[in-house]
């Protein structure tokens, strides 16, 4: 029967010792992290996994890739990212996660010359490439708004920094308007056609009687030359 006293008795002893140890154990643990040293993130983007390790193991941290990406900026296999910027204070023995990166994105370009600039962009699209630059040039051969060149040239491997020129047609030359009076039509026409500018006549005959615009006037390429014409005087 004392037996039996004693073991009721000391069952919630020994249970009181195991609370007591086991809440003392948790609070040893807590203060032990608590008290964790507190490092600095070193700068790691451009790195290679060796170097940034090094960088890393000093500090106290540790690295974990997290995945890849296309880079042109990044040489392929260095640190593209990291997750913790550098200089943030973090616990010792923290993982810090980066990215590696792919290099630049490779393609092959297709021919877009002599296409129209809102044809070249779609066919872009469809291949998951985008103009990076467009600039617009001046082009006696080629009709405004369409494609002249293209850099890098078709079937090259390229990047994403894809470079159009895009034309803006002939430029606009200005001339002084000759005198055509008394002229030839033939002559006159020879002339123009070296100018650019379009002749509409009225009347019979094939010499000039009078111009518009006046002799001496500013007229600009591709403009319209009005000529009045008369028979050839057989005394002249």
């Amino acid at each position: 029967m004392q037996k039996n006293i004693n073991s009721i008795f000391r069952l919630p002893f020994i249970f009181a010792m195991f609370l007591v140890l086991g809440l003392s154990f948790g609070y040893l643990t807590f203060k032990v992290l608590s008290f964790s040293r507190t490092v600095s993130v070193p700068p790691l983007v451009n790195m290679t996994l060796l170097d940034a390790n090094e960088a890393l193991s000093k500090a106290g941290l540790y690295l974990k890739i997290e995945g890849e990406d296309y880079d042109a900026s990044i040489q392929t296999g260095r640190i593209l990212r990291q997750d913790i910027p550098p200089g943030n204070s973090v616990k010792e023995k923290r993982t810090i996660k980066v990215v590696l990166s792919k290099g630049p994105r490779v393609f092959s370009l297709p021919l877009i010359v002599n296409e129209k600039l809102a044809d070249a962009e779609s066919i872009f699209i469809q291949k998951g490439l985008r103009i990076g630059k467009i600039i617009n040039v001046h082009s006696d051969t080629v009709e405004k708004g369409r494609i002249v060149a293209q850099k890098p040239e078709p079937d090259e491997k390229v990047t994403d920094d894809i470079i159009v020129l895009v034309s803006l047609g002939p430029h606009e030359l200005s001339y002084y308007c000759p005198d055509f009076i008394d002229k030839n039509l033939a002559a006159v026409k020879e002339t123009t056609s070296k100018m650019n500018l379009f002749v509409e006549t009225k009347g019979k005959g094939e010499i000039v009687e009078t111009q518009r615009p006046k002799p001496g006037s500013i007229v600009r390429s591709g403009e319209q030359i009005y000529l009045n014409m008369k028979e050839e005087n057989p005394n002249d």
